[in-house]
């Protein structure tokens, strides 16, 4: 696949993505675990066929300790024994989050009493946040035809360092 836009090459699209990025760091301090923020990101991503979204998040949680076939399982999620039933109802609402032109009501009633059982107020409000900016990030991403594979663990972070 060929690059359509080179976002990171052009100057107001850097800017914006600096930005955007810092954002997204910024929910990465809060107490959701990170391993269940690289899930839903990831899935989100798999939903929306944002190939350079699921390379990055894929490789950034395997950085950060998650065990691959839990990486492998999360497509089919529903079926697999190794995760928890929080990360459960947290995969299920990205689903509906990230679906919600195929489900006009959104965020179902049962997945999201499912969800306060979980997590705390801080907690809904990340994952609300990371579903909405990874769906932001997919369609940036699907559009420009950003190519996926060559991501670098960490590189996200590292445009986060060189300023705004």
């Amino acid at each position: 696949m060929d690059v359509r836009f080179n976002l990171m090459g052009n100057e107001l699209a850097l800017k914006f993505g600096k930005r955007f990025a810092n954002a997204a760091f910024a929910l990465k301090e809060s107490s959701l675990p990170l391993s269940t923020q690289e899930l839903v990101a990831l899935r989100t991503s798999q939903i929306n066929g944002c190939g350079f979204c699921v390379d990055m998040h894929t490789k950034d949680a395997a950085a950060a300790g998650e065990s691959q076939l839990r990486l492998n399982m999360v497509a089919a999620w529903r079926e697999a024994s190794v995760f928890t039933e929080a990360e459960r109802a947290a995969l299920a609402f990205a689903e509906e989050a990230a679906r919600l032109a195929d489900a006009h009501h959104g965020v179902s009633d049962e997945t999201w009493a499912r969800m306060r059982e979980h997590y705390t107020d801080d907690e809904l409000a990340v994952l609300i946040c990371s579903v909405a900016m990874t769906n932001a990030a997919n369609r940036m991403n699907v559009i420009a035809r950003t190519p996926a594979g060559s991501y670098q663990p960490g590189q996200l972070a590292e445009l986060t360092r060189t300023g705004a």
